[in-house]
């Protein structure tokens, strides 16, 4: 069950990024980049990385992703000032996404894959409870530096963006 689950999140991660890239309007772009953080968190999730599904949920697909949406229309891109496209720059990009395939082949043909169970790692490595432990025991004086650290940067920006 869980290599059928595995392959579905693979061949539905690879389907959202090939359509990101041909996709034509930069909208249905983005909301194919937000089904690829999804399946990606699967995958966290089948590594028994449950923190990092969250926060990968949380901070791209729910942050970056609303970003980018609101810069996109911001843009209000049209075809009149879309800029024409190069037939030059098209063989460009084919020929550089093509060498850069080629290294990546090259780089992984002499890897060596071994086999592991997909149920997940063993122990509670990838748990929010193990995590918390670690950070409020071993790491609290740098978790406590980073917190006034953030709050002193949201002061610092509400004081430079308030009007006199």
């Amino acid at each position: 069950m869980a290599e059928i689950l595995f392959w579905l999140l693979t061949a539905l991660t690879l389907m959202g990024a090939l359509m990101v890239v041909f996709s034509k309007n930069p909208v249905h772009s983005v909301l194919w980049l937000i089904l690829v953080f999804f399946a990606i968190s699967g995958h966290y999730i089948m590594m028994n990385a449950q923190f990092l599904a969250i926060v990968n949920l949380i901070v791209y697909a729910g942050a970056i992703m609303v970003l980018f949406l609101f810069v996109i229309m911001l843009m209000n891109m049209n075809s009149d000032t879309e800029p024409q496209k190069n037939k030059w720059l098209k063989m460009a990009g084919a020929i550089a996404g093509g060498s850069l395939l080629l290294v990546l082949v090259a780089a992984l043909k002499d890897t060596d894959i071994k086999t592991r169970s997909l149920s997940g790692a063993e122990g509670n490595i990838g748990l929010v409870q193990e995590l918390g432990k670690v950070l409020f025991t071993d790491y609290v004086l740098p978790f406590e530096i980073s917190s006034v650290l953030f709050l002193s940067a949201m002061v610092g920006a509400v004081v430079i963006g308030k009007k006199n």
